[in-house]
């Protein structure tokens, strides 16, 4: 019989998924998706861990601050993309090396 998962089983996975987000950005630098995706999964870490104490506590809070984390997320997303897509336009390229003049 399998004991069900506690608090520490999540904010272990959720560090876990953090870290990964960490390193997906400072390990490539190149390559723009990669870092939007890291951002993003970052993000779901941080969800994980609202959603785990709101859990652990019978606190609601958490779980409605999650739905304002993944608004805010699905807006950056869209957004980010957009300007990429018609960055890639321009440039066609989305290695971030190919956008260093775009520098103030």
């Amino acid at each position: 019989m399998s004991a069900a998962p506690g608090l520490s089983h999540f904010l272990i996975l959720a560090a876990a998924l953090f870290v990964i987000g960490v390193a997906g950005i400072f390990v490539n630098r190149r390559n723009i998706l990669v870092i939007l995706m890291s951002v993003e999964l970052m993000l779901l870490a941080v969800n994980m861990n609202f959603v785990a104490f709101s859990r652990f506590l019978n606190d609601i809070h958490g779980q409605v601050f999650v739905f304002f984390i993944l608004t805010v997320a699905a807006a950056e997303s869209a957004i980010g993309l957009a300007i990429l897509v018609v960055a890639f336009r321009g440039r066609r390229s989305i290695n971030i090396e190919d956008w260093k003049n775009l520098r103030g």
